[in-house]
């Protein structure tokens, strides 16, 4: 076989011998990745897109407690700072209560409200799109690269509002974390402190920068990281929106997909220790 052929040719020899079923594929594909013919992140990569054409969007949805949303009835004086801490480019627009969505507003509109234009947050509204919980991802995610949309809003059998989910969050589970125009990048430090005192913190921050920057005395024995130290708390992996208490630190999920954590929102409290969400 020729030192010149790319990954992919090499792996169609392997293939070959016609797979019969689901587990024996995965198995050629695990032996190509042993035998070096496909590396870990392009294996990675297959096998999420296999389990994309399994999972629907109830499995990956933001749940409907924990969609950030902008009421049509506040004013921009008021939504605005709860904008740009949230940093979403996308926000679901309700009137009354979040069963009644109106229409998702771009966070790069909001623009022409400092540029002085005349300003009305019903006439910037794009159409909201509403999909079943049941739709398979593979689906979905065809239907946002046609339609050119990025979000969703997720309604249950009785027509309620069940969550939301975005083109990321389908994205996320073949490639991993992607981040936004909205997401502090590698070239940032990896721990911000908001406005109100919290700090966001990219799980793959070293024990040693952590404790430095919270004051915190967490060995790095065990964990070298502090998504390290908050698994090992939960026990289990948790799903965004997932809260636990230890050692005087609240720490909140705002990033994961269903292989790692990526980012928490630690807040610095004064209460006792708390079993992790179920």
């Amino acid at each position: 076989m020729s030192e010149s052929e790319s990954w992919l040719e090499r792996l169609s020899h392997l293939l070959l011998r016609e797979p019969e079923d689901r587990e024996q594929l995965v198995e050629l594909l695990h032996s190509a990745y042993e035998k070096q013919l496909l590396d870990a992140d392009a294996l990675a990569m297959i096998e999420g897109v296999m389990q994309v054409s399994e999972m629907q969007v109830r499995d990956i949805m933001i749940p409907r407690s924990q969609m950030d949303v902008i009421d049509i009835s506040d004013s921009p004086e008021r939504f605005i700072p709860f904008v740009i801490e949230a940093a979403h480019s996308r926000f679901p627009v309700i009137e009354d209560n979040k069963d009644d969505i109106i229409g998702i507003l771009l966070a790069k509109d909001l623009l022409r409200y400092y540029a002085g234009e005349d300003f009305d947050v019903r006439d910037m509204l794009r159409p909201a799109v509403f999909i079943p919980e049941s739709k398979r991802l593979n689906v979905l995610l065809k239907e946002f690269r046609s339609n050119r949309n990025h979000i969703a809003i997720v309604v249950d059998e009785y027509g309620g509002v069940a969550g939301m989910v975005t083109i990321e969050d389908v994205l996320e589970q073949i490639v991993g974390d992607i981040e936004d125009e909205y997401d502090f990048d590698e070239t940032e430090d990896n721990i911000i402190r908001d406005s109100q005192g919290r700090y966001r913190v990219k799980a793959l921050t070293e024990i040693a920068d952590f404790n430095a920057i919270l004051g915190t005395s967490f060995s790095d024995e065990e964990f070298s990281t502090i998504g390290g130290l908050v698994v090992s708390k939960f026990a289990h992996l948790p799903k965004r929106g997932e809260q636990i208490v230890f050692d005087q630190l609240k720490c909140t999920v705002l990033r994961a997909d269903s292989r790692r954590l990526h980012t928490i929102l630690v807040e610095i409290v004064a209460s006792e220790p708390v079993m992790p969400d179920s």
